[in-house]
């Protein structure tokens, strides 16, 4: 199973504070919803993407509830069925009759939230 590149998406209360704070840790912004307007957030809701080498880390600003593991494979549908075929259950599935982006979600035992996201 093919996981792709990893990324910590970590769940920020201030994404200014949050910015600067990686940013004095060597991290630079490499995308986010600034780099991202042609479509508008809800309210209170903001995203950058930093990286420090080959260290990538995202800050989401009330878009989730906790932490994830991130993952990012060439085909989100073919680990989802390898997942299920292990007896893994999935909490967000793609959809296997599309192709393209998707993401598929699940929880660990310890409760960590772990996600496959195709670009």
């Amino acid at each position: 199973m093919e996981l792709g590149h990893f990324s910590l998406s970590l769940n920020v209360k201030d994404i200014t504070a949050s910015k600067s704070f990686y940013q004095a840790m060597g991290f630079i912004e490499i995308d986010g919803s600034a780099n991202n307007q042609d479509y508008e957030l809800p309210a209170g809701q903001d995203w950058a993407i930093m990286k420090n080498e080959g260290t990538v880390i995202g800050l989401f600003q009330g878009m989730f509830e906790s932490n994830i593991l991130t993952f990012h494979p060439k085909d989100a549908r073919s680990i989802q069925k390898s997942l299920k075929e292990s007896g893994i259950g999935i909490k967000v599935e793609a959809d296997e009759s599309e192709t393209g982006p998707a993401y598929v979600m699940l929880t660990d035992p310890d409760g960590n939230e772990i996600m496959f996201d195709q670009p």
